[in-house]
């Protein structure tokens, strides 16, 4: 997914900006890699994989166990949080693109 072009028009294109630039570029406890890889959808190693695969596609099945194998193979709360708003921010940019295209219009 090109971030750059995310909320180049729209009403709330700034925002919507300015939510992406927060969320993966900003100094966090994840590199900015692996939270760009992760809300992009490319393939993450790891633990992480199968935990940011749930969390884009079926995320009202996360529980507490899911995030317990994560704290238990090492990664902090923090980590963990931010792998999570990372691929729900991808998986609702994807969702927000088809749903534009499929009323024919850019975002």
């Amino acid at each position: 997914m090109n971030f750059e072009a995310v909320g180049s028009g729209g009403p709330h294109g700034r925002r919507l900006q300015r939510l992406v630039q927060s969320v993966l570029e900003s100094d966090g406890h994840l590199s900015r890699e692996v939270r760009s890889a992760i809300a992009g959808g490319r393939k993450v190693e790891g633990p992480l994989a199968d935990y940011v695969e749930k969390v884009s596609r079926e995320a009202h099945r996360i529980t507490d166990a899911d995030t317990s194998r994560l704290l238990a193979a090492g990664y902090s709360e923090d980590q963990i949080f931010e792998a999570t708003v990372s691929a729900a921010l991808g998986a609702g940019l994807l969702r927000l693109h088809a749903g534009l295209a499929a009323l024919g219009k850019k975002d």
